[in-house]
């Protein structure tokens, strides 16, 4: 009887110690039950080997790639020990990096050109080839994708964007508007949907004089990012239901409390390419903002308007974002998830192409987006043409997600995709932010250390040539003929390449 008050008593201990820590989310939601979720992590491997997948099996993240990001955000060690466990002799469309025999030194700590920051500056000016009046070059090449507060709970995107203000990165504000969240240190890129939140008048269309008023009112928006469509619902609309409409969302959205809110599929603000570049033009001209766009890739015809008239009428878009199929979302029907818009690679190929061909592509700022914050994966993106790339999911999981994937339900167990007030309260913003800033450098160090270990200074010096896809026992295939790359497309000037030198030379 005496053993039995005693457990009581250690797990009533255990409890309020759970309620009042801070350090994991899961705990402070569901305490005592949450060390199960935890116990059953650390023999995970083991069960998973032995009963039920490998590390590989997991989607839309598998446990490898997770365990790699939850070790870089808490400054664990992020190796792994006795080589890998992937079937390299029999692997489909399996990426391989080339390494030089003659790799670049990577400074570590304790030498004097050693930066713990691993400071990587985007190798283009956003808006410089426009000559915007507030055109700058992006601090980092690695910054954070559009996720809205309303999809994510205000603790998320408070940690997210302190997160950013630690590491140097751009936080992209998503569709929803800019919150009081968003205002923690961190520099916004404003992404402008087809509501027009944040930037609209009572009946739904754009009001100029409000996105004035709101880049006038917050210096900290550093660029204009037009939202066409996103991998994971290309095409689709989307709907606010009257009840998640509080006064805090519906001020910050400009639309009434209470009520549904509806988001058209296409911008009412323009209806073809040139009514585009009329606008992106207006929206530049008014803030002095670079202004780009954000798009999944489905039907080519776009496109291919776009690039040529750009290219004829020397005026356009000064960043593309081109978003993958395999992109996430908080809510997206079946049938588009898995099979409306290209995945990354396959979309991004085929736009840069076209604007290579056009002689754009050492002009916009290219910025890719699709499960890119993993570092072979993101150097595989520079290589192809990318200059900047945005991670989400993966940010996510750096402040606690565990891939639930209960983000459509409003129950999301770690506080991230909820407005759950006690679910919230598990996810404590300032312990989060560092552990999405740590992330965000990891993620920099090592695509970093990956460049340099192919022989490059930076990201943007990497070619197709570093590449090469396995297919089968003995079959591979060269990167650049996949890809219908032309010589020269993705692959810097003798010029770029002596300006990108100077520019890491120039680091801090």
């Amino acid at each position: 009887m005496n053993f039995l008050w005693v457990a009581l008593g250690a797990l009533g201990l255990l409890a309020i110690y759970d309620l009042v820590q801070r350090k994991h989310a899961i705990l402070r939601n569901f305490p005592i039950l949450g060390h199960f979720r935890y116990l059953l992590e650390a023999i995970g491997p083991e069960l998973r080997q032995y009963i039920v997948t490998d590390n590989d099996a997991e989607r839309p993240f598998n446990r490898d790639q997770r365990r790699w990001v939850y070790a870089s955000a808490k400054k664990e060690t992020p190796y792994f020990g006795f080589g890998t466990d992937n079937d390299l002799e029999n692997a489909h469309e399996y990426l391989i990096i080339k390494h030089n025999a003659f790799p670049l030194r990577s400074p570590k700590p304790g030498d004097a050109d050693h930066d713990p920051t691993y400071s990587l500056p985007c190798a283009k000016v956003l808006g410089g080839w426009r000559e915007r009046k507030k055109a700058f070059r992006p601090a980092s090449v690695v910054n954070v994708s559009g996720m809205s507060f309303g999809s994510l709970s205000a603790a998320a995107v408070e940690a997210i964007n302190r997160g950013c203000k630690l590491a140097g990165c751009l936080q992209n504000t998503g569709e929803g508007g800019i919150s009081p969240h968003h205002l923690h240190g961190g520099d916004l890129m404003w992404q402008i949907g087809t509501g027009y939140f944040g930037c609209r008048n009572a009946d739904g269309t754009f009001s100029l004089e409000r996105l004035r008023e709101t880049c006038e009112r917050h210096p900290q928006i550093k660029a204009l990012e037009i939202k066409l469509s996103q991998g994971a619902k290309a095409g689709l609309g989307g709907m606010i239901l009257g009840k998640k409409v509080t006064k805090e969302i519906a001020t910050i959205r400009g639309i009434p409390v209470g009520e549904n809110c509806f988001s058209p599929p296409s911008h009412s603000a323009f209806r073809d390419v040139d009514s585009m570049l009329d606008w992106v033009e207006t929206l530049a001209e008014e803030t002095g903002l670079p202004v780009g766009i954000k798009s999944a890739v489905g039907e080519i015809a776009f496109w291919e308007r776009l690039a040529d008239a750009m290219a004829r009428e020397g005026r356009g878009v000064d960043f593309i974002s081109i978003d993958g199929g395999e992109g996430g979302s908080g809510t997206a029907p079946r049938a588009y998830s898995d099979h409306v818009s290209l995945p990354f690679r396959h979309g991004f190929s085929r736009v840069y192409r076209l604007f290579a061909e056009r002689g754009l592509h050492h002009k916009v700022v290219f910025i890719g987006a699709g499960k890119l914050g993993f570092p072979e994966s993101a150097l595989f993106a520079f290589g192809i043409g990318v200059d900047m790339i945005a991670v989400a999911r993966e940010a996510m999981l750096a402040v606690g997600c565990i891939q639930a994937q209960r983000c459509h339900t409003g129950h999301c167990p770690a506080g991230v995709a909820t407005q759950n007030r006690w679910l919230m309260r598990g996810l404590d913003p300032t312990l989060k932010a560092a552990r999405c800033g740590n992330y965000l450098v990891k993620l920099r160090q090592e695509i970093l250390q990956l460049s340099r270990t192919c022989g490059a200074q930076h990201p943007a010096m990497v070619t197709p040539e570093h590449f090469e896809i396995l297919d089968g026992a003995y079959a591979s295939q060269n990167l650049r003929s996949v890809l219908r790359y032309q010589e020269g497309v993705a692959m810097p000037s003798a010029a770029d390449q002596d300006s990108i030198r100077r520019l890491m030379d120039e680091r801090p």
